[in-house]
């Protein structure tokens, strides 16, 4: 756990003697850095409600949401991050105070770090100032992930339409199943940032600092628009495969079909020559046999250079 005072973006760490932030700073705010398992010694400390505390602990995947309390507001926003071709969501829990904000994980993330350096550069000195910016941050690390899955399904697409393999069915599955999950989560998601910026009995947060919440409901909504047609790029994708298959099989079918029909008149040939009639003059020839197989020879080119000008093969 980590407590700070956060007065104009800097940083000052402070000894975790609670009693102490009960009073407002006469400038700045704190910032309380921890994890999920020590809410329960915060909790009477700031009164935090015992329902968020429950669904901080017990939640493996939260659903985006905001609770509103008494004194304080209880926010839930997914984090995302993708590792080896897998979508993780980390739900993020924030506590929002009047001089305080409380922000706690069960597992490290990425945004906590990367937000810090706006908050010395936008000089901030409120709570939901770094409320603002943390969910900011939240929303714009989903671009990249985007950006890294238009990829995925570009080169699979490029994969496909040069050599189709059975393993690409199991890849388009898989990755299309991500999508759609990761889609059904982002539609809480954005209803919460839509909240944030139309809700207006919200005292805790500044009316001026909700209209900035806007561009990050725009952000959302991007996201949420290219899910989507990520979705339908899926659907393509497996037609594409489908349609791929059956061209292959049509392809060895007609190598098939050609190899048969240049066999066929060759077994004809044979078959006559096979018979058991004791009166077959060409059976007495003493060339006769490289006659025939010279005959063979030039029908099966014939038909095959046939099939070639005819684009059969």
């Amino acid at each position: 756990m980590k407590v700070r005072l956060v007065q104009q973006g800097v940083f000052t760490l402070l000894e975790e003697d609670f009693s102490l932030l009960q009073q407002a700073p006469e400038d700045g705010f704190y910032w309380i850095d921890a994890s999920v398992d020590e809410l329960t010694s915060l909790q009477p400390w700031f009164n935090l409600h015992e329902l968020a505390i429950e669904d901080c602990l017990h939640d493996e995947e939260q659903r985006p949401k905001l609770e509103v309390y008494s004194d304080h507001y209880f926010i839930v926003i997914n984090s995302i991050r993708f590792d080896d071709e897998e979508i993780f969501l980390r739900p993020l829990n924030i506590f929002l105070g009047k001089h305080w904000i409380i922000t706690a994980t069960k597992q490290k993330i990425n945004e906590i770090r990367l937000f810090k350096p706006k908050l010395l550069v936008e000089q901030v000195n409120t709570p939901d100032r770094l409320l603002y910016h943390l969910i900011d941050t939240v929303i714009n690390n989903y671009f990249p992930v985007a950006d890294r899955i238009e990829l995925m399904i570009e080169q699979l697409e490029e994969d496909i339409l040069i050599r189709t393999q059975k393993s690409h069915l199991n890849e388009i599955i898989g990755l299309r199943g991500e999508i759609l999950w990761l889609k059904k989560a982002l539609g809480p998601q954005k209803e919460l940032i839509a909240t944030l910026k139309n809700r207006r009995d919200l005292d805790l947060i500044n009316s001026e600092l909700q209209q900035y919440f806007g561009d990050i409901y725009e952000n959302a909504v991007k996201i949420a628009e290219s899910f989507e047609t990520f979705r339908d790029l899926m659907s393509n994708l497996r037609e594409a495969y489908q349609s791929s298959l059956s061209n292959r099989a049509n392809e060895i079918m007609r190598v098939f079909t050609a190899m048969t029909v240049i066999m066929m008149p060759l077994t004809v040939i044979t078959g006559i020559y096979g018979m058991n009639f004791t009166h077959m003059p060409e059976l007495d020839w003493k060339y006769g046999y490289y006659v025939v197989l010279a005959v063979m020879v030039l029908i099966g080119t014939g038909i095959f250079f046939f099939f070639r000008k005819k684009d059969w093969l």
